[in-house]
């Protein structure tokens, strides 16, 4: 039979350990060849023999591990995630807020017992034990419920996680107090610390579920960029078989089928044009703001929208053979690959959980044949806590959390944690060139008279012709003119219009006061057989506008030049990552005359022109096989698949929604000047989190040997379970007080 490949949604991963986990599942189930298990999706692909084995026995082999594969949905299917997020809200309302709590008072008990001049603990620590006891019950039988189970599934697959120490950790801390608080006389005659630890079961679970509600947050928005273009495919296609015009969902159109489309109307599918002249808005697809006429012989794209004419084309490509669902397959693939920080927390859980286990069994077990039983459960439980990732789990968020806010206060706005780990290894930023670096509008440029006629009286003349004009370039005429001021505006309250036409394809006639005039685009001009000079129209091309002429019947009287201009910004924009040095580069579907005179204003290193969609991811992945590290900015659906394809994408405001969802970070109010502050921001915030995992892993280090003991044969020095909380605390206090540090960073 042949091999069946399906897309389902994975239940229950929250870390990228549980990723691999379900992978490796998945993968050593016998009759399955491929797999893949997408954290930010939370979905799995893979391929598998039907004749071998089931979905079912695929799903009992992952079930093992804890999670389970939602056989009964389909690729496009959700698993609700705003369920999961509403849960962990829910939690992290009840939670954090107590966290906080006994996070201060740990930390005052711990100062206590040092500093001398502190007034005393506010309540008998008797009664502080009995209501941590309750406390401390309700979150880890309650709330820390996915932390307990960790431990009998890791006994069972021998397979760990971090949630695996973090229930091992929190349940020896609450066992020993437990113990501590019900047999005080036993604890008294083994000689062991009187100290609880039931604010650390707290604090511990507070703070983890505080991170993964975060997570989970930011993982919400993570599959709407494909929602977002998938809408933007038509739904119905107007057909003409056998004589008869007849509407159909897209899925039937077939190759061959002739498709009709209606002024305003979407190009259904692929093909090419076979009756009718119009001018179609590509900036979806190609990211360019100027429509492009279109006529017989010529190709349309699914997605594109008609602004003009009424034709009819035959379809050549359908279904995923569209340009458009190629688009959507790449942002798929893209959004799929791994992440770096994913590898780290593989090799975290992966060699920190295990050593952490095996170092505090070997210690109880010297100890206890040594004969030193108060010893073996010192150091059994003083290694579980201080090595309880409290200062892990808080090193990288507070850094993130920091950094993200000061980012939002200079209108930088992040979307997920690891945008900001990756940004700052970046050598190489690529930008779009419509609505990035240039306004991503037409705008008139120039004017220039070639007749008695001044300027105003130019486009006086044209907008009096061009506001009755269904073309898109039109309106950029007729907005310059209610531009001007009200003195500038002379000759126009006498241009009453008459006769007016529309020339499809070409351009507009008219006649004012008795006077015919045309207007239109060079095709026209030529048809009217009127002189020009090819020169002067090449350099406006060189520069990349395009010219529209107004002549009458005879003479050529004037050319207004639009354009897309660049930005104010752009150029100190390009120059401050210059400073950082970091290459820049541009990608335009433009010609390279157009690209040449963009870039060159902009002081941009290196350009590609006439670029497709598919082609600006390659170019991407390129740049990267390079050995660069890449950004990529942008802002049409157009760039949605490089955003997800660069090491990082960052998208406009004013951009399109898909190239912002597409991206890791969005630039507030189009302003491409954020991007070096982005890339500053990141490096702040990674040199941060460097900083907080040093501390974090300095107090593991250090404190895991003294507590194990090895200090106590030549020194008779033990690290007592309370030292060891308050080191945990303490290390904690650091990766905070570090993280905050960022609030003061000037970018």
């Amino acid at each position: 039979m042949k091999n069946t490949s399906v897309t389902l949604p994975v239940i229950g991963m929250d870390c990228a350990s549980c990723s691999n986990i379900v992978n490796r599942a998945i993968k050593k189930t016998p009759g399955v060849t491929q797999s893949q298990v997408n954290l930010a999706t939370e979905k799995a692909e893979f391929t598998y023999d039907p004749s071998i084995v089931s979905l079912e026995q695929i799903n009992e082999n992952v079930k093992k591990f804890g999670y389970s594969l939602n056989i009964e949905a389909n690729a496009d299917s959700d698993s609700k995630p705003t369920d999961k997020i509403t849960l962990l809200k829910n939690q992290v309302e009840v939670l954090f807020p107590l966290a906080l709590l006994f996070f201060f008072l740990m930390i005052y008990d711990a100062l206590s017992q040092y500093v001398t001049s502190l007034p005393p603990f506010p309540f008998p620590m008797s009664v502080f034990n009995i209501i941590g006891l309750v406390l401390a019950s309700i979150t880890l039988f309650i709330f820390g419920q996915e932390f307990l189970n960790a431990i009998p599934r890791f006994i069972r697959t021998r397979v760990a996680n971090m949630d695996t120490l973090i229930g091992i950790g929190s349940l020896t801390a609450y066992l020993y107090s437990l113990f501590i608080v019900v047999f005080p006389f036993v604890s008294s005659r083994l000689n062991l610390p009187e100290t609880t630890y039931f604010d650390v079961v707290i604090v511990v679970i507070g703070f983890i579920k505080f991170g993964k509600y975060l997570e989970a947050n930011s993982k919400q928005k993570t599959g709407e960029a494909i929602k977002k273009l998938l809408n933007l495919s038509a739904k119905v296609a107007l057909v003409e078989r056998k004589g008869k015009e007849i509407e159909i969902p897209v899925s039937e159109v077939v190759v061959g089928d002739i498709i009709i489309v209606k002024p305003g109307a979407k190009i259904p599918v692929d093909g090419k044009i076979i009756e009718g002249n119009t001018s179609i808005d590509e900036s979806m697809i190609t990211g360019e703001p100027i429509p492009v006429d279109k006529t017989i012989g010529e190709l349309v794209t699914s997605g594109t929208i008609n602004k003009q004419g009424y034709i009819k084309f035959r379809a050549e490509k359908v279904g995923a053979d569209t340009l458009l669902s190629q688009i959507i397959k790449m942002v798929e693939t893209a959004q799929g690959s791994k992440a770096p920080i994913e590898k780290m927390a593989d090799t975290v859980s992966a060699y920190f959980v295990p050593t952490v286990l095996i170092l505090s069994i070997l210690s109880f077990i010297i100890w206890f044949a040594l004969g030193n039983l108060s010893l073996a459960i010192s150091s059994f439980v003083g290694i579980l806590v201080i090595a309880c990732p409290c200062a892990l789990g808080l090193a990288t968020p507070t850094a993130i959390i920091v950094g993200v806010g000061k980012g939002a206060e200079n209108g930088i706005l992040v979307k997920d944690a690891t945008v900001l780990e990756k940004l700052h290894a970046i050598n190489t930023v690529v930008f779009d060139k419509t609505g990035t670096i240039t306004m991503g509008k037409p705008q008139v440029s120039e004017v220039i008279s070639k007749s008695d006629l001044n300027e105003t009286e130019i486009i006086s003349i044209l907008e009096s012709l061009e506001k009755r004009s269904s073309h898109p370039l039109a309106q950029a005429i007729v907005d310059y003119y209610s531009s001007l001021r009200g003195a500038e505006r002379r000759g126009n309250p006498g241009n009453v219009l008459q006769h007016f036409k529309e020339i499809p394809g070409k351009g507009v006639s008219g006649q004012i006061k008795s006077k015919k005039y045309l207007a239109g685009n060079l095709t026209l001009l030529k048809e009217s057989k009127i002189d020009f000079d090819s020169k002067e129209i090449q350099e406006f091309t060189k520069k990349g506008m395009t010219p529209v002429f107004l002549f009458s019947e005879k003479k050529l009287l004037g050319i207004v030049a639009i354009s897309d201009t660049i930005k104010p910004e752009s150029k100190q924009a390009i120059s401050d990552l210059h400073s950082m040095g970091i290459k820049t580069v541009m990608l335009t579907g433009d010609d390279q005359n157009a690209a040449a005179f963009i870039a060159e204003q902009a002081g941009i290193d290196r350009i590609y022109a006439q670029v497709l969609p598919t082609e600006k991811a390659n170019i991407i992945e390129k740049l990267k096989a390079e050995g660069n590290k890449v950004v990529m900015v942008g802002d049409g659906i157009n760039d949605s698949p490089a955003l997800a394809t660069a090491d990082v994408g960052i998208a406009m405001s004013t951009g399109t929604d898909v190239a912002i969802e597409s991206a890791g970070i969005t630039l507030l109010h189009g302003d491409i000047a954020k991007v070096a502050k982005a890339i500053k921001l990141s490096k702040a915030t990674m040199r941060t989190i460097k900083q907080n995992l040093f501390w974090a892993f300095f107090y593991n280090v250090i404190g895991i040997p003294v507590a194990a003991g090895l200090l106590y044969p030549l020194f008779g020095i033990i690290l007592n379970p309370a030292i060891a909380g308050a080191a945990m605390a303490f290390s904690s206090v650091s990766v905070v007080t570090n993280s905050l540090r960022l609030k003061t960073f000037k970018l």
